[in-house]
């Protein structure tokens, strides 16, 4: 009797199809993003991004310690700085906001792996991830002066308690020089996470309101990446693995997720997805419309990042995931 092949023999119990299934998401995979802000007692919710918060440390803190409750295993941490000036001073001071939100973290949720993204857009006055030249209106970062902001802002942040060092501001070398400077820093077992492949997108609007990031002039086309082009992702994580990357990052996700899928069969690193604000967002506004499942299409959408190759996913619905994960649904 046709047909002899029946593939829904295998979907027609819950348990079976669990027992089949090719890609399971994990709570383990799962990385949640925080915003420090200076200040007590602050939670100000992000306007493009219901249910983000720019968070004061104290607050931070309690965040830290729900993440690790829900079996989260690791935050990454943004600040944003008091001031801001054309050194990005803020960014590698010993008491800049991040180092002082890494440093709470880590004496109160010891077990916690804190990321720290490691860039310089948020603390530069013109919001730009690097020095520009005097009068440059263009937003072309100088890149070989920028390497030693980013290396001091890596040793920084590894003295305040970091366990990994993500630097995302795309600049040429920014691996090997922050690799040099942890080692010579004597932290040379603190791994690098690379933002390897980050594009030049419009997905990260919201984030720029939640990090206070927008450039003030110019975009960031000169060092993040066309949205066109593939091959130049693979290029720059062969570049990213010789210098020293330990895990290498696709930025955005949703809509690279061939990018991801190429990372992953061209290396043997640890692959994360950065599920971005304006991903984020999208989901949010449909759902509070009503117009979406938000619980299905979230772990549908997180569920297909792993599918594509990620080992480990960013993302600011971390938590509610973790949730319905562990409630089985």
């Amino acid at each position: 009797m046709f047909p002899i092949q029946r593939p829904r023999r295998l979907r027609s119990h819950p348990q079976l199809r669990r027992m089949v299934s090719e890609t399971v998401l994990n709570i383990s995979d799962l990385i949640y993003p925080l915003f420090a802000v200076p200040g007590e007692g602050i939670a100000t919710e992000v306007r493009s991004m219901p249910g983000v918060y720019q968070l004061s440390i104290d607050k931070i803190v309690e965040e830290a310690k729900e993440v690790y409750d829900l079996g989260i295993p690791a935050i990454i941490l943004f600040g944003i700085p008091a001031d801001k000036d054309t050194d990005a001073t803020g960014a590698w001071h010993d008491h800049g906001i991040v180092q002082q939100a890494a440093t709470a973290v880590k004496e109160a949720v010891p077990n916690l792996i804190v990321i720290v993204d490691t860039c310089l857009c948020e603390y530069t006055s013109h919001g730009h991830c690097g020095y520009l030249e005097v009068g440059d209106l263009t937003g072309r970062v100088l890149n070989d002066p920028t390497l030693e902001l980013l290396k001091k802002t890596a040793v920084s942040q590894a003295k305040a308690g970091a366990d990994i060092i993500a630097p995302s501001g795309m600049m040429d070398g920014f691996v090997k020089a922050i690799r040099e400077g942890l080692d010579e820093g004597g932290f040379q077992d603190i791994p690098i996470l690379s933002y390897a492949a980050k594009y030049a997108s419009a997905y990260y609007g919201p984030f720029r309101d939640a990090a206070e990031s927008a450039p003030q002039f110019g975009d960031r086309r000169t060092y993040q990446m066309d949205p066109g082009n593939r091959r130049e992702a693979l290029k720059e994580i062969e570049l990213d693995i010789a210098e020293g990357a330990d895990m290498l990052m696709v930025k955005p996700a949703l809509s690279y997720m061939d990018i991801i899928w190429q990372v992953k069969q061209a290396s043997n690193l640890p692959v994360a997805a950065y599920n971005v604000s304006g991903e984020y967002a999208m989901i949010k506004a449909a759902a509070l419309n009503g117009w979406i499942d938000e619980q299905r299409v979230v772990l549908e959408t997180l569920t297909s990042f792993k599918r594509a190759g990620a080992d480990l996913i960013l993302t600011y619905h971390a938590k509610d995931a973790a949730r319905w994960l562990s409630s089985g649904l």
